[in-house]
């Protein structure tokens, strides 16, 4: 029985990683090379960019046993006011220095925007759970649906747009680093991957998510302070899903109140898939981000394939139901 626990522990862990080598190797020859060109890496690249942001947040949710389901709408609400911000803010600018000040001034100060947006409203769910004692799916799908009609409300249901051509200029942005061209969303998600590995895996705050994730009473006994740490840990979700909004925004060049459908499944099912657990206590955002990579792979490729995506959204399902299967079998021998 040891042995067997030892062996899922270990599948749990680094298995994930070989389905993400097999799953490249396969569609590279399926599609007779179309998959690793230089164009179609960096095409994927970009989709799993804001998916990865998105997902580290999520990671620090699942770990305390809970779960957020207002990521997507959250990511279109502040999208949507940050890029009306943008548009607005530059409508009296002079055409000479539009290319400078989206670039050095006003997408970082959108970017900031949107983060407190979403932080805010993460924050709200953080309280709505610790004070009132909601599930956090309960709390968190509530948030889901006010945000997606605040920005309907706000856009009046049309896209903002359109913006100045810088924006769509720094969703396609990329940096030259000697032979390699790496998409400026790609060098943001991994900046927020480090930043996210480094607190949860070094400081005092990520010992408490995990220890919170592990036996809450136990963590409140001990002198945590449980209701704030979840408190940051939602507003930390939220404040990254407003940053995927601006980014994905930029992406787009435009304000979309559509965006976001269904991200917060696909960020659930990369922090799944990297091999954190449901129940809490454990995971890590390096699991998430090979997690991400996954979910990006698979998706490109069926795409390539000329795959339905009704039959996409089936072999999704399979995959994520696996993972947790693994997990359930994991637990049990705990």
């Amino acid at each position: 029985m040891g042995k067997r626990r030892t062996v899922l522990r270990a599948v749990s862990q680094y298995g994930i990683v070989g389905v993400l080598a097999l799953l490249c190797v396969y569609f590279s020859w399926a599609t007779g090379g179309d998959f690793s060109t230089s164009a179609n890496i960096a095409n994927v690249s970009r989709q799993i960019a804001i998916n990865t942001i998105l997902a580290v947040g999520m990671t620090f949710v699942i770990i305390t046993a809970g779960i957020d389901l207002s990521v997507g709408s959250v990511l279109a609400l502040a999208g949507v006011i940050s890029m009306t911000i943008l548009r607005d803010g530059l409508a009296a600018s002079s055409v000479a220095i539009i290319p400078q000040l989206p670039m050095l001034l006003a997408i970082p100060l959108s970017a900031l925007i949107a983060s407190f947006v979403g932080a805010g409203l993460g924050a709200f769910n953080g309280f709505v759970i610790t004070a009132f004692r909601v599930a956090p799916f309960v709390a968190t799908l509530a948030m889901m649906t006010i945000a997606r009609g605040a920005a309907y409300v706000y856009t009046d249901g049309r896209p903002v747009s359109p913006l100045p051509p810088a924006v769509g200029e720094f969703g396609a942005l990329e940096l030259i680093a000697g032979p390699f061209q790496i998409p400026t969303l790609v060098l943001i998600a991994l900046v927020v991957v480090a930043v996210g590995h480094l607190v949860l895996s070094r400081t005092n705050f990520g010992r408490h998510v995990y220890a919170i994730g592990g036996n809450e009473e136990a963590a409140r006994l001990s002198g945590i302070n449980v209701k704030l740490a979840k408190l940051k840990v939602y507003a930390l979700c939220g404040m990254l899903a407003g940053l995927s909004g601006m980014l994905l925004a930029t992406r787009l060049a435009s304000g979309d109140p559509k965006s976001g459908m269904m991200f917060e499944l696909n960020a659930i099912a990369a922090v799944v898939l990297g091999g954190t657990s449901l129940m809490g206590g454990r995971g890590t955002v390096i699991g998430t981000l090979v997690g991400a990579l996954v979910i990006g792979v698979l998706d490109n490729g069926l795409i390539l394939l000329n795959v339905s995506a009704f039959y996409q959204m089936v072999a999704k399902g399979f995959v994520i139901l696996g993972a947790v299967i693994l997990d359930k079998l994991t637990r049990a021998g705990d």
